[in-house]
């Protein structure tokens, strides 16, 4: 006889901790495979959760790590959603993305006097 352990559906909870926007995308995810529950592969929505379960999955350009720490009654706002997890994901990623320039502001008066000189300085040589 074993003894369940209470639990709440996987694309549910990603739901409820605002992973995904919607369960369906959250189911769709779990569908694909690339969802791994304690190093488990799953492929299916209804696969439970439970808490310190640790969840791997990609989102958008990163591997997210995340240890589940509650279930959850609710989608709620995000203060609470964040109490639902930790997230082990190596940090060294995420700043590395805040500290690269974005590529599509337009350049500053100081940035084309720079271009300017530079230019001016290739001709003269």
């Amino acid at each position: 006889m074993s003894i369940l352990k209470p639990g709440i559906r996987i694309d549910k909870w990603l739901w409820q901790a605002r992973f995904f926007k919607t369960r369906g995308l959250a189911a769709k995810l779990v569908k694909s495979g690339k969802l791994r529950i304690n190093g488990s592969p799953v492929s299916k929505p209804a696969r439970n959760v439970s808490v310190a379960d640790i969840l791997t999955f990609p989102k958008e350009d990163d591997t997210r790590v995340i240890e589940v720490y509650e279930l959850g009654r609710r989608r709620g706002p995000a203060p609470e959603a964040q109490a639902l997890y930790y997230d082990l994901s190596p940090l060294e990623k995420k700043s590395a993305q805040i500290a690269s320039p974005s590529t599509n502001q337009k350049p500053t008066s100081r940035d084309r006097r720079a271009l300017k000189k530079f230019k001016d300085d290739l001709q003269q040589n």
